[in-house]
């Protein structure tokens, strides 16, 4: 690893009205090294990466690349001088294909047009030094979720990036996945290439990272060599304080009110499936990505159309009937099914319950009601007339628990409520869960963190190849991953 730096800032300053998101922050990335960039949600990562890649302007201090004076006036001519950023959600197209994503805007030309030949054997030859095998003529979007992330790195390459800027690059991938993606890190590392990481899973930071800076609040807590930092270390240099461990009591053996059965529920995909959530009591689903988690969860909404069985005698027809019977759904993907961007924050809590009542409530109790639940959910935003958008992506989950929390609901389903936010966004919702279930709400917890699962639930529900293998109560982790893997045989 070089000791040079490529990617220098300093002293940098932002303000939006009501909030000083950057105060005098610094950053400096060398070449082939990989740099993780720590903070709970709101600590300002978000921001400094939009001010290296040009989507805002800085206020104050100073950036230079190479040596040189750095001014991105846009994300196009970040990367063009030497910066590139692979985001959450894979800025792909996903109608045109492998090769035509590669080489958008930078396609190989002959005096007639595109010179398509030479492309796709461009394309062949990047991919393949990347140890890709992949058909490049095919439609990007058919490929997983891995595959189009690596190609996003390719891309990102061959435009002769100098440092790459990764936002949570392996929050949606499973865990074969995600080794693909941290070996090609290491790739890159050796080619000299200054990389910027940003996830919260600590195992990968720690695994890949040379150094590790930390942000809270907006400024600066120190940079530090990953070797020498103790991950209780990172995680109060990240809260400002030890985290508060979170744990559900063990459930009575009184007979509680079963508030959700589903008999022989089952879609195109899925095994036909039983189901019993009781008053009080949280249900966990376990198993890995596409294993029929987020499936078998939108059946019991309504959301996807069911091919046989029943939910509280009744075969679930659409969304609209499982809210008028208390079911409250927050989906995996907040910002494609659970926000609605441009809205603020104020119209997004008050979307669903508006819809209980069957009148516009006006705009004072809309105030009053957002406001309310700001306050309770801790969600940090200036006002609630901000749109969410702006918000970090921890505080655009607590919107979208707040607008189901002022509907009431009997029922509350989470897929995946903390994936892609910072542990102390992820004690405060677990925390929530356990009110909410002592409160005798019940709720499904589906989460890809298998020790969460084993933390916050009462029964956990075991899914492999689209079918529900078995229930296990009080369940150790070998016990729940023997059962995903298929060793050993629970009655479902």
């Amino acid at each position: 690893m070089s000791t040079e730096p490529v990617l220098i800032a300093r002293g940098i300053e932002k303000r939006f009205p009501g909030v000083h998101a950057l105060c005098g922050v610094d950053l400096e990335v060398r070449a082939g090294e990989v740099h993780a960039l720590m903070g709970q949600n709101g600590a300002g990562k978000s921001t400094l990466i939009k001010i290296l890649t040009g989507v805002y302007s800085r206020d104050g201090g100073t950036l230079s690349l190479e040596g040189r004076d750095f001014r991105p006036t846009s994300p196009g001519d970040a990367q063009r001088k030497g910066i590139s950023t692979i985001y959450q959600e894979v800025n792909l197209v996903p109608t045109l294909s492998v090769a035509e994503n590669l080489f958008l805007g930078r396609a190989p030309r002959r005096w007639f047009g595109i010179d398509w030949r030479a492309m796709r054997r461009k394309a062949e030859e990047l991919l393949a030094s990347f140890d890709l095998q992949v058909n490049v003529e095919q439609p990007v979007g058919s490929l997983s979720a891995a595959i189009q992330q690596l190609i996003a790195i390719a891309r990102a390459v061959q435009t002769d990036a100098r440092v790459i800027i990764m936002d949570e690059p392996t929050s949606s991938l499973d865990r074969h996945e995600t080794e693909l993606l941290l070996d090609i890190i290491g790739r890159l590392k050796a080619r000299g290439i200054g990389i910027v990481f940003v996830s919260h899973f600590l195992d990968q930071v720690y695994k890949v990272s040379d150094r590790i800076t930390v942000l809270r609040n907006g400024t600066l807590v120190g940079t530090f060599d990953a070797s020498q930092l103790s991950r209780l270390e990172l995680v109060t240099l990240m809260l400002g304080k030890l985290p508060e461990e979170v744990s559900l009591p063990p459930r009575t053996e009184d007979k509680l009110s079963a508030v959700v059965s589903a008999r022989d529920l089952s879609r195109k995909g899925v095994e036909p499936f039983d189901l019993t959530l009781h008053e009080g009591e949280v249900v966990g689903f376990a198993g890995l990505l596409g294993s029929g988690r987020t499936e078998a969860a939108r059946l019991l909404f309504g959301a996807d159309r069911a091919r046989s069985g029943t939910v509280n005698g009744a075969i679930p027809t659409s969304p609209r009937q499982a809210i008028e019977q208390g079911v409250a759904f927050c989906p995996e993907d907040r910002k494609a099914e659970g926000i609605i961007p441009d809205l603020s924050v104020r119209e997004n809590i008050a979307l669903v319950v508006q819809r209980k009542l069957g009148f516009t409530i006006s705009r004072a109790q809309q105030e009053r009601l957002a406001q309310e639940l700001v306050t309770k959910l801790g969600i940090k935003t200036p006002s609630v007339e901000q749109p969410v958008r702006l918000l970090s992506g921890g505080n655009q989950q607590k919107v979208i628990l707040a607008r189901w929390l002022a509907y009431d609901p009997r029922v509350l389903i989470l897929d995946e409520p903390t994936r892609g936010i910072d542990v102390g966004a992820k004690t405060e919702i677990e925390r929530l869960i356990h009110e909410l279930s002592q409160r005798g709400l019940a709720v499904l917890f589906i989460s890809a963190a298998l020790e969460e699962v084993l933390r916050l639930s009462h029964r956990i529900a075991v899914f492999r190849d689209r079918k529900k293998v078995g229930e296990l109560s009080s369940a150790t982790l070998p016990e729940v991953m023997k059962l995903i893997a298929g060793e050993e045989h629970h009655a479902p």
